[in-house]
């Protein structure tokens, strides 16, 4: 299964795909759209259009975006979620459900602990995805997200194992 993390921001929207094969995963491409244009619709078109042809480039089959938060500059909130609409509506365009993982959560799965910095998720994705060489921090965030769903997707996979093994009964 190839998997897309998406990390969603207006200026930057890091991107990063990973193929799970078993209790493999493989790194496959990573990036950073960088957002275009003199408006805040320019600017979001054009986020919309790199990401759709990250899709039309590596086809992922299934997407997982990093949730947002809400900080005292309500303005930046909202620009923030506007982003994360276009991180949310490219992948169901393309037919897939987008699972959505808090930053702590992709934090906690990836580095161990829920409050890491950015500098330890780095790190553990260069760890984990070994020779990977990511395209900035926006787009190792995007690898965290996608390593985050990969061992989700894992986990679930061992359960329904786990539980049609014991016949149904838990």
């Amino acid at each position: 299964m190839r998997v897309i993390g998406i990390d969603p921001g207006l200026r930057c929207m890091g991107w990063g795909i990973v193929d799970i094969l078993g209790s493999k995963v493989s790194h496959v491409e990573n990036g950073v759209c960088k957002s275009e244009g003199s408006d805040l619709a320019l600017r979001l078109l054009s986020l919309y259009e790199q990401l759709g042809d990250v899709f039309a480039r590596f086809q992922p089959e299934a997407a997982a975006v990093e949730q947002t938060f809400v900080n005292s500059n309500g303005a930046a909130t909202l620009k923030l979620g506007q982003a994360r609409a276009i991180a949310m509506l490219v992948p169901a365009q393309n037919g897939l459900a987008v699972a959505e993982y808090a930053p702590n959560t992709v934090k906690k799965v990836v580095v161990g602990v829920g409050h890491a910095q950015k500098e330890q998720v780095a790190h553990m994705v260069r760890t984990q995805l070994p020779g990977v060489k990511t395209a900035g921090a926006d787009a190792a965030d995007a690898l965290a997200i996608a390593l985050c769903h990969a061992h989700h997707v894992q986990f679930s996979g061992r359960l329904e194992a786990a539980v049609a093994k014991a016949g149904g009964k838990l």
